[in-house]
């Protein structure tokens, strides 16, 4: 076993396809398959599944990619250290909820890190869509919430994939409101408070379940309802029409400026945000720098974080 065959490894993980990694090593497609064929012989394990729709990694190929990442890591820090070669692209993917403490901590990660090259994705999109990126390591971890009513069903789903749900923070469910919205001027709201606004929230797509909301509630009857699919509608549409969302109180006047406002929602539940990754998989030093900064962030808010919980 090489290094060059773990690198042509992990690559054809990040690309999703062997002939795409191929263009990204600049090599043929056939020397590659072939690469990939010598390494899983000499390991005794098939690590893709192989089918007319593409490659995904076997069960042994995702705790096999723990292992050949914390190799290729330490390979290229004693490189570094003692060739004075210059640092390898930093790579991370992450798969979030519609969060903007999330976009923050991303923001400051980037910021702070130190390297030349690097190629970043951050995609904020629906539940079950994050849970497939980890489950398929199109991402290396993922942000979302769970309450009382849908943890039994994502905990199940998450252990059926070989995922593990690692607490972040509670917060107190509060909802997001214009500051023009009369609603705001309230030190706190209730469910009867909210019955003649429109209910904003985020859609789910095909895979559409209560379950997979990604705001509380989420069986409640509303007279008035909107969904949408991205932060910036939403945010629009709470200035526009008056409307509002359900979510933890985290709001960032440096991403969404000053125009919306969190207020308290008098009602007994919770929102417990944290994190999913493969359990068998060691997080890489970018993905785990994006977490401290994630942790950095919310700490600054009233909420009850996980060494806390």
């Amino acid at each position: 076993m090489t290094l060059q065959q773990l690198k042509y490894f992990i690559e054809i993980v990040n690309s999703g396809s062997i002939n795409k990694a191929a263009e990204s090593l600049y090599i043929s497609q056939p020397s590659l398959s072939n690469a990939v064929k010598d390494l899983e012989a000499e390991v005794g394990v098939e690590l893709f599944n192989r089918t007319p729709k593409g490659i995904t990694l076997t069960m042994d190929g995702v705790e096999f990619l723990g292992y050949a990442r914390q190799v290729v890591e330490q390979a290229s820090l004693l490189e570094q250290r003692y060739l004075s070669k210059k640092p390898s692209r930093r790579l991370c993917s992450i798969s979030t909820q519609h969060y903007a403490f999330a976009v923050n901590a991303f923001v400051n990660m980037v910021k702070k890190t130190n390297a030349d090259e690097y190629e970043f994705t951050l995609r904020e999109t629906r539940t079950h869509e994050i849970i497939e990126d980890v489950k398929t390591l199109r991402s290396e971890l993922g942000i979302l919430y769970m309450n009382p009513f849908n943890k039994k069903v994502l905990e199940k789903l998450l252990r059926e994939n070989g995922l593990t749900f690692h607490p972040l923070f509670i917060a107190k469910p509060h909802i997001f409101v214009s500051t023009t919205n009369p609603l705001a001027q309230k030190k706190y709201v209730t469910p009867e408070d909210l019955e003649d606004y429109t209910c904003l929230s985020f859609e789910q797509g095909e895979n559409n379940s209560f379950y997979f909301s990604e705001e509380i509630l989420s069986t409640a009857y509303s007279k008035k309802t909107i969904r949408v699919s991205d932060r910036a509608t939403i945010f629009n549409l709470m200035i526009g029409l008056n409307g509002y969302t359900i979510s933890t109180g985290i709001v960032s006047a440096d991403l969404n400026g000053d125009n919306i406002t969190a207020v308290p929602l008098h009602i007994d539940d919770s929102i417990e945000v944290g994190w999913i990754a493969h359990h068998s998989i060691q997080l890489t030093r970018q993905a785990t720098m994006y977490l401290e900064e994630l942790k950095q962030v919310v700490s600054e808010y009233d909420v009850l974080m996980d060494e806390q919980i």
